[in-house]
């Protein structure tokens, strides 16, 4: 019976190889090729190795492979590899798997360079908002959440560089009552005022959303939009300075006594000193 090595041999004579030439051409040792011809089948790796060697070589010298394992199988004894009728074994290129894992992880950072520029955009509108709201406020305007300002402004009429306007305090106990809107008596106001314990203390009974801007005696102003329903309180050692987008949806006391009326619903009333300054 013919050996595995000659007729790897005669195979690879006829096709005008040497070893080397065949050891180039099939990536395998000499030394391997040359135990395969000489049949020593102990100095070749593990049959898994050996029979791939014998596949390469029958593929480049184009000799009929299940021969060539037949013999291989004859020498040593072992029985060919069990077939599973059935079963198809799939392998993957490494080729392939590295394309794939390329392709998610460019997919994945496309996602999250979406999600970072979406959430920088929203941030940046929050911040310009918020700005610009900061400075209408601060030019003494309105809230924008704050209800809508009537087309006239009731402020006092006065020259260009009149100063804030006043509201006048009610008359004390027992004083003769006087015309709405008249001008208070010589030294009335003064009395009125000079009355006034400091600290003062104000109040804001809030019957419609109101927003308001009131500046205490530090310079520090505060500003908010007061919703129906709710009382707020600010205390100086000095009259206040206040802003009011609603003059008819708030009223208001300085130290325990109502003051009157501001305007109607809707009106916006500018840089009011309560109290007035003395007379």
């Amino acid at each position: 019976m013919r050996s595995l090595g000659a007729y790897l041999r005669e195979r690879r004579e006829g096709r005008g190889l040497s070893l080397e030439e065949l050891a180039r051409a099939t990536r395998v040792a000499p030394r391997y090729l040359e135990a395969l011809e000489a049949d020593d089948l102990q100095a070749l790796p593990p049959p898994v190795f050996a029979r791939g060697f014998v596949r390469v070589c029958c593929q480049v010298l184009q000799a009929p492979v299940d021969e060539a394992l037949d013999l291989y199988h004859g020498q040593t004894g072992a029985p060919p590899p069990t077939v599973v009728e059935g079963t198809a074994v799939r392998h993957v290129a490494p080729e392939t798997r590295s394309s794939g894992t390329v392709l998610v992880s460019f997919v994945l950072l496309v996602v999250l360079g979406l999600a970072l520029f979406a959430v920088t955009l929203a941030l940046q509108s929050s911040r310009d908002s918020v700005g610009e709201r900061v400075a209408r406020v601060g030019d003494g305007e309105p809230s924008p959440s704050g209800p809508a300002p009537p087309a006239a402004v009731l402020d006092r009429p006065g020259p260009a560089d009149a100063g804030p306007a006043t509201v006048e305090l009610p008359p004390a106990a027992g004083a003769p009552a006087r015309a709405v809107g008249s001008p208070p008596p010589s030294g009335e106001l003064t009395a009125v005022v000079g009355r006034v314990s400091s600290p003062y203390r104000l109040i804001a009974r809030v019957s419609e959303p109101t927003w308001i801007r009131v500046r205490t005696e530090d310079g520090r102003a505060t500003e908010e939009t007061i919703p129906a329903g709710a009382v707020r309180e600010w205390v100086s050692n000095a009259p206040f300075v206040l802003t009011v987008g609603n003059a008819g949806g708030v009223s208001l006391e300085l130290n325990g006594r109502p003051l009157p009326p501001l305007g109607v619903s809707g009106a916006v009333i500018s840089r009011i000193v309560i109290p007035p300054p003395s007379q």
